[in-house]
């Protein structure tokens, strides 16, 4: 083990320049404009897995194609599959990027780019630690298999279809995936719950077309105006959803997981500050980290009716429209709270509107047990590499596919990201912190060994 440590800590200087190489490639999923940069970036991705020693191919999709790798595999070994995604957001608006989002900067301890961070560094780590492994000649204790594929950033629509195909080899112990966060440099983190979603659309529609405000305006009910008074009835003044059924099957937090949550460093008002509101805001009873990470919410995602341009129109619009989305907790059911949300839409339009639903995605929330000898094993390997005591965390954020390896594989997740809150992932300038990318890489040579007993 020594050998793969030692191996691992002379060998950074190069891993950050081949991370920069990785970076640059502009791999826009959700741009058409980018598909060659698509292939080439999974090419490389598939060429490096080979120049250290892994068996690697890429694999076409009908959108983006999926490189498969893996370790040579040994009888009566464990099985672990390694997940992370090439593709990135798409990298507007331009003009705050300090440096351009493709052309990798070092500014500090921390390398600037696009996808640095989400999740180009994350999953590089992981094959720096196997690099270690195989060109030190040190035995792998378990059997490894990567999967990464290119459209994670646009729901991973190929994924599933893969996974099925391809289920009998990719069938596994575990599934390991760094694409989360942790609450600071110091403190690692396991992620044992995520939050579900659901979305849809609502528009209202009054009148057949725009009406002149001054000809008609008083005589007919203003779209625009019925779907702020139908949405504002969601919520009541202490931030609980009013909607009948919406919690139905929400299990109060323990006293461990509060306590677990208390443990990340947390200050009201830093955190007002970085998010630059005038006063915190959220649902009476529960701490701002409790709100955001295992508390189901409701949201208006966007609002749009009548005349957006330059100048006035003095209009009375014929429709109005709003964008929702809901992140749910485990044991929600999203068809059950959809329809739930559908029936106390209906209940309370007006009835000079026509209301129109239209669904989006869903997925549901994600637990798995912190007490399994799995996450055990994943915790020591953390508190090896970090030098520290990890956290048990919950995410406010949705990762459907960790959904997917459990009804396809039959495989729990182990969450084990790297990112900082500050990386700005889907935001200008993100970033990665070369110091967890380093111990990142230590963490993933520890977790094979503490997996294998």
């Amino acid at each position: 083990m020594n050998a793969v440590l030692d191996y691992l800590q002379a060998n950074q200087k190069r891993f950050v320049q081949e991370l920069c190489d990785y970076v640059r490639f502009a791999s826009i999923s959700a741009q058409p404009d980018h598909q060659a940069d698509m292939r080439a970036c999974a090419q490389w991705v598939a060429d490096h897995c080979r120049r250290i020693g892994l068996d690697a191919r890429v694999c076409p999709t009908e959108r983006h194609p999926i490189v498969l790798a893996r370790t040579p595999r040994r009888k009566g070994r464990r099985h672990f599959l390694v997940y992370g995604h090439y593709d990135v957001q798409p990298p507007e608006p331009f003009e705050l990027w300090k440096t351009p989002p493709f052309e990798p900067t070092l500014r500090g301890h921390s390398l600037f780019g696009r996808g640095a961070s989400d999740n180009k560094g994350q999953n590089f780590a992981h094959l720096k630690a196997i690099e270690a492994y195989l060109q030190t000649g040190t035995e792998l204790p378990v059997d490894l298999t990567f999967v990464i594929e290119g459209e994670e950033e646009v729901g991973s629509p190929s994924l599933a279809g893969f996974l099925q195909a391809h289920r009998a080899d990719l069938r596994c112990d575990a599934v390991v995936v760094s694409d989360t966060g942790i609450p600071g440099a110091k403190l690692p983190a396991l992620t044992y719950a995520l939050r579900g979603i659901t979305s849809f659309q609502v528009t209202l529609r009054g009148p057949a077309r725009d009406l002149h405000s001054g000809i008609f305006g008083g005589s007919v009910e203003n779209p625009a105006m019925a779907l702020c008074r139908l949405l504002a009835r969601v919520h009541d003044s202490r931030g609980r959803v009013t909607i009948p059924g919406f919690y139905e099957g929400v299990v109060p937090l323990t006293a461990h997981e509060r306590k677990q949550m208390a443990r990340v460093p947390f200050n009201r008002e830093q955190y007002r500050k970085f998010l630059g509101v005038p006063q915190l805001f959220g649902e009476y009873g529960f701490t701002p980290n409790e709100q955001r990470t295992a508390r189901p919410t409701f949201e208006i995602n966007g609002l749009t009716s009548g005349y957006q341009g330059e100048g006035s129109k003095t209009i009375v619009p014929a429709w109005a429209r709003a964008k929702v989305t809901l992140r749910l907790v485990p044991h929600q059911s999203p068809v059950r709270v959809r329809k739930a949300v559908v029936a106390f839409l209906k209940r309370h339009c007006p009835p000079t509107m026509k209301l129109e639903i239209q669904g989006g995605h869903g997925a549901e929330a994600y637990m798995v047990s912190s007490q399994s000898a799995d996450a055990q094993a994943a915790l020591a390997a953390l508190r090896q590499a970090f030098g520290a005591e990890p956290v048990l965390l919950r995410e406010g954020g949705s990762i459907p596919i960790v959904n997917q390896f459990r009804a396809i594989l039959k495989a729990d997740t182990l969450l084990l990201g790297l990112a900082l809150p500050d990386d700005n992932a889907h935001s200008p300038n993100e970033k990665f912190d070369l110091n967890l990318f380093a111990k990142g890489q230590r963490m993933s040579a520890l977790l094979w060994r503490e997996l294998a007993r």
